[in-house]
């Protein structure tokens, strides 16, 4: 921690900048409209892998929440739930034969606010998926919850449907906030979901927490920290809050004078990286943490940690196959997204029981880079020899350039190279998306978009 602590505010200006995430390399910004069913089939034909992973994404939210940029609906009529269920289970019906040889290893509902489902629609869901795809014996099937809007008893019930990790959105403890955000919850009620789940046996439970939000000083960040503390989830999500009003209509009704100044946003997120060790937690990536016995804490031990479009996982070997409005497929040396409007997407699927409106065919060059990116950002070093087996390509030849660009790094004191490894120093954890903007080819262009959050 006192690493971490140790990066001065010089560098923390020098480098704070606009970048990507890097949920995927190339990111979603290179899709492109010539990458269609075809490209989509022919990707799943030439996949290595037998193994499948679903996210399926629910866009509908009871109510708006201002800092969120996630693609939802808000509205309170269950039913319009039942006409998108129909939709979904249509290209459920057309993808599926497309999978024949895979099975499913894990499920992930995302949204919008995927527990908006009532009971009797997630049996649909459920159902068709299992009645469609070969499941595994034993399948991960998690689910994102807001905890404002149900019963304690639907945790009784996903369970009953093989539901058996859960992450429930919480974001902040103090009223202040939660009003600011129009996100007002009741910690007691989430304690009590998060018991009950651990009386049903669920496997793992998350907490989304969220700093620099709009009123989050010292004083009331410690307050939710020390909340986190005695929920004692399983894992937690670390996410900082990027205010982009000019993208996300929603984010304009936080005044920029509530949010805190970049300092003092950069003090929170110290306080919880220090509050959590702490109490054992252990970093995973750049803003995750889990316990020791976790799977994630073991997989990067071991250096097996992944990434991809749902964030750190240990399922690096599955094909990711997204469902529903605006979702993110990657198959193969591909990836593949959803329109993102849910009139252009129940249009696509009656024409054609599919919904992809973009895409990308990855070449040999990007299949390289984003493993070197992946292996950043998931271990903080890189082994050169991994990369030239692999790939049989000699790394310092092929990067040459990329290694030279990497010496304001070596100066900074933030990373290691030698004929081995790259190794990225404690101090430099907050900067790894700095440290692998210098692999990606497409930077400059994306840059010019300037559709990235800051790095910090």
């Amino acid at each position: 921690m006192a690493e971490i602590v140790d990066l001065t505010s010089e560098l923390l200006s020098k480098y704070n900048i606009n970048g990507p995430r890097y949920t995927s390399y190339p990111t979603a910004l290179e899709f492109s409209e010539q990458f269609g069913n075809d490209e989509f089939e022919l990707a799943v034909n030439e996949s290595d892998s037998n193994s499948l992973s679903l996210y399926i994404h629910i866009p509908f939210c009871h109510s708006l929440c201002y800092y969120c940029g996630c693609n939802k609906i808000v509205t309170r009529h269950k039913h319009k739930a039942d006409l998108y269920l129909d939709y979904l289970i249509t290209e459920i019906a057309a993808r599926a034969p497309l999978f024949k040889t895979h099975k499913i290893q894990q499920i992930h509902f995302g949204g919008g606010t995927p527990s908006f489902l009532s009971e009797l629609q997630f049996d649909r869901i459920i159902g068709a998926v299992k009645q469609h795809f070969t499941f595994q014996q034993d399948v991960e099937m998690s689910i994102e919850i807001d905890p404002r809007e149900i019963e304690l008893d639907l945790l009784d019930h996903l369970k009953q449907l093989g539901f058996n990790r859960l992450s429930f959105g919480f974001q902040d403890a103090n009223l202040k906030v939660q009003e600011a955000i129009n996100r007002v919850q009741d910690t007691d009620f989430l304690a009590q979901l998060m018991q009950r789940a651990r009386e049903l046996d669920f496997n793992s439970i998350n907490l989304d927490v969220i700093y620099g939000l709009p009123h989050q000083s010292a004083e009331l960040f410690d307050n939710t920290l020390a909340t986190v503390i005695e929920l004692n989830p399983d894992r937690i999500s670390l996410f900082s809050y990027a205010h982009m009003p000019s993208r996300f209509a929603a984010q304009r009704k936080i005044k920029d004078e509530w949010l805190p100044s970049g300092s003092d946003k950069l003090a929170l997120m110290l306080r919880a990286i220090e509050t959590l060790r702490a109490k054992d937690y252990i970093a995973i990536g750049m803003d995750h943490f889990a316990k020791p016995n976790d799977e994630l804490a073991m997989a990067q031990q071991q250096g097996h940690l992944h990434r991809n479009f749902q964030g750190y996982t240990t399922q690096g070997d599955c094909d990711l196959l997204g469902l529903g409005v605006s979702s993110i497929s990657a198959v193969g040396r591909s990836f593949s997204q959803n329109f993102k409007s849910l009139n252009d997407y129940y249009q696509a699927i009656d024409a054609n029981s599919h919904a992809i409106e973009k895409g990308l065919q990855l070449t040999q060059d990007d299949v390289i880079r984003a493993e070197v990116i992946k292996q950043l950002m998931c271990n903080f070093k890189l082994n050169k020899a991994s990369i030239n087996n692999k790939f049989n390509i000699d790394f310092d030849e092929y990067f040459a350039y990329e290694i030279s660009n990497l010496t304001i790094f070596v100066k900074d004191n933030l990373i290691d190279i030698t004929d081995d490894v790259i190794r990225v120093k404690p101090v430099a954890k907050l900067l790894i998306r700095n440290i692998c903007m210098t692999f990606d080819v497409y930077l400059q262009k994306q840059l010019n978009k300037q559709r990235f959050s800051r790095v910090i």
